[in-house]
């Protein structure tokens, strides 16, 4: 199969002009948060936007103001400069119903240095009344203005189609396997990000020691040893309890949802600190996702390297969190990238578990066989088995035809469970197991 180079585009400018809008329909769902306090996107996201059949890549970045000073301002421009370097066009977006302000002269001058093509975006423009106001944008030197209103949508089939007669797309003749989809997920501050940034190679995600820097679920695809992933760094997600801000509230939905797009979920556990309450609710949300699973014990560089460390830490994560027993714990460092080839092994390896469909002549005789080993009765009716089949995965869901459908104990489901696990390979994947009516004698019910 054939792919597709596709153009990047970068939506850059000053806070609250409308960049998240814009990103959000071009996208086409919200994947970007959208609030009115200025500052909320922090990080590049990374979306696909297709128009008719013309695909290309768009990021979001955080507002720039080169005239704040502090170590997570620079850190947010740093982010933006490094989309604009990747970006092979320009949407430098300004708040038409504000007008030109001095930070924007000072972002074109920025912008003209880059030698990249620039399109000067003038949002909230909901009137051709708007349209007439705009002449001061053109004294900017971009060139042409294009005037949109990117919550209603007004104006920007025309910008895609500039944007398409610009970057034409370029088809490629070397295959492209699947993605495999990774969610990092944790409490804040255990790593995820620098975690990510270790796995990218470099510095796409921002770091910064203040809890709550990541509030977007930041999608990045990457390559590593030459496989394709989609990495979705999240924000952390704190007790109910401590989640005060609507942004806070906001960024763990979010993180939560960011749940059912992946394949493989990684558990970030933060080695310093020890097994928190949080983190078994953590990965409480995870397994009800039906997600595959990883534990990954982040920081282990600050851990004394002693040989019952890893041990005693297993150790601790089984009696925690008994009820995911069968997800596989990795040991890295973000700092070292020590443990990333370990724990990449055991991504592939759950991934495809988790994708797997197991055909229906290897599940009936398994649980047949554990029915013999054990059997269960109901009002003393003998429980049968007419069959079984694998009907879907991300969770493995079995349906499994009985008798008596409605009276089966949860330790006899789980008994039927860890059989399965016994004989075939599950390592990170949730089971569940439907019960539906088959052939056979009904249990009477009780007068």
């Amino acid at each position: 199969m054939s792919a597709v180079a596709r153009p990047v585009i970068a939506i850059v400018g000053r806070p609250n002009v409308g960049k998240s809008t814009l990103f959000n329909r071009l996208v086409g769902r919200r994947h970007s948060l959208v609030n009115d306090a200025p500052g909320v996107t922090r990080d590049r996201l990374y979306g696909q936007c297709v128009f008719e059949r013309w695909r290309a890549t768009v990021v979001d970045t955080g507002g720039f103001d080169p005239s704040q000073v502090s170590d997570l301002t620079e850190a947010v421009a740093r982010q933006v400069m490094t989309a604009v370097d990747e970006a092979d066009l320009i949407f430098f977006v300004i708040d038409a119903r504000a007008g030109v302000t001095p930070l924007e002269w000072e972002l074109a001058r920025i912008l003209r240095k880059s030698q990249k093509p620039v399109f000067l975006v003038a949002n909230k423009v909901d009137s051709p009344k708007q349209v007439e106001q705009l002449s001061d944008c053109y004294e900017l030197g971009i060139g042409e203005v294009f005037p949109i209103s990117a919550e209603h949508g007004r104006g920007v089939d025309a910008l895609l189609e500039a944007a398409r007669a610009k970057l034409p797309t370029v088809e490629q003749t070397k295959p492209v396997s699947p993605a495999i989809a990774i969610s990092l997920i944790g409490r804040p501050n255990v790593g995820k990000s620098s975690l990510a940034n270790a796995i990218l190679g470099s510095d796409r995600l921002l770091v910064h020691p203040q809890p709550g820097t990541t509030r977007d679920a930041v999608d990045t695809p990457f390559r590593y040893r030459e496989r394709q992933y989609l990495l979705i760094d999240t924000a952390g997600i704190r007790r109910k309890g401590k989640v005060a801000h609507v942004l806070e509230k906001l960024s763990v939905v979010m993180a939560l949802k960011s749940l059912e797009r992946c394949h493989v979920a990684l558990i970030v556990l933060d080695a310093t600190e020890g097994i928190a309450a949080q983190d078994a609710h953590i990965a409480g949300y995870a397994e009800d996702a039906g997600r595959a699973l990883i534990f990954v014990v982040n920081k282990w560089d600050l851990i004394q390297a002693q040989a019952n460390q890893a041990v005693a830490m297993t150790r601790v994560i089984r009696e925690r969190m008994p009820f995911l027993d069968y997800a596989p714990i990795v040991f890295t460092s973000a700092v070292t990238r020590d443990g990333l080839n370990q724990l990449f092994d055991q991504i592939d390896r759950v991934g495809a578990i988790a994708l797997r469909r197991l055909p229906q002549a290897e599940v009936a005789p398994i649980l047949k066989r554990a029915l013999q080993r054990r059997p269960a009765s109901l009002a003393g009716v003998p429980l049968t088995l007419s069959g079984a089949a694998q009907i879907g995965t991300l969770p493995a869901t079995i349906v499994v035809r009985v008798n008596q459908p409605a009276g089966i104990h949860f330790s006899y489901k789980r008994y039927l469970i860890n059989t399965l696990r016994e004989a075939v390979d599950f390592t990170g994947t949730p089971i569940r197991l439907v019960f539906k009516r088959g052939p056979g004698r009904k249990a009477r019910r009780p007068r």
